[in-house]
């Protein structure tokens, strides 16, 4: 009994953790459930954990900073180009190589405007490089309001930078 009951929390323990991992990589309207938490803005345009502008690096150094890493904490500014046109849910940095990194918010837990295209913003998190399968990046391109046949180009995965941010600030230029 004392052995079904200890399998028993080791499967709840498991599931609870597993499901606290995941980082939701896409648009998943069932997670973005829209509140005060995750849409509530300041004057300032933060959202998410508060982030300073202090100390940001040009997200255009970031593929060199991140070169020899797996993964590093750290706090960037760029030029947004374009945001999640369903929920805000994501949004795209220029990386001046002809190149954009997607950046996500960390456990769906605040969104950005759908027009937060063109502006400045500096944002928190984790950067690390990741392949994106093609079944995700043809669901990030019909959130980007793609046409079906730009959506239909879209055959071979890419391995790229991504940014999980804890917070973001949006300027307007």
């Amino acid at each position: 009994m004392k052995k079904k009951l200890i399998a028993a929390l080791i499967i709840v323990v498991s599931v609870a953790f597993c499901s606290a991992q995941t980082t939701g990589q896409t648009c998943d309207p069932t997670k973005e459930k829209t509140n005060s938490k995750n849409t509530k803005t300041t004057k300032s345009g933060a959202f998410g954990a508060a982030v300073t502008k202090d100390g940001a690096l040009d997200v255009k150094l970031l593929s060199d900073k991140l070169k020899n890493e797996k993964e590093l904490f750290v706090k960037i500014k760029g030029d947004v180009v374009a945001a999640c046109q369903v929920k805000g849910c994501w949004m795209t940095a220029d990386l001046g190589n002809g190149k954009s990194m997607r950046i996500r918010f960390k456990d769906y837990g605040f969104f950005v405007p759908k027009d937060s295209g063109g502006k400045q913003f500096y944002a928190q998190g984790i950067a690390s490089w990741s392949e994106t399968s093609v079944a995700e990046l043809q669901h990030y391109a019909e959130d980007a309001g793609k046409s079906k046949a730009e959506i239909e180009k879209i055959t071979e995965p890419e391995k790229e930078l991504v940014f999980l941010a804890d917070g973001v600030i949006i300027e307007k230029k």
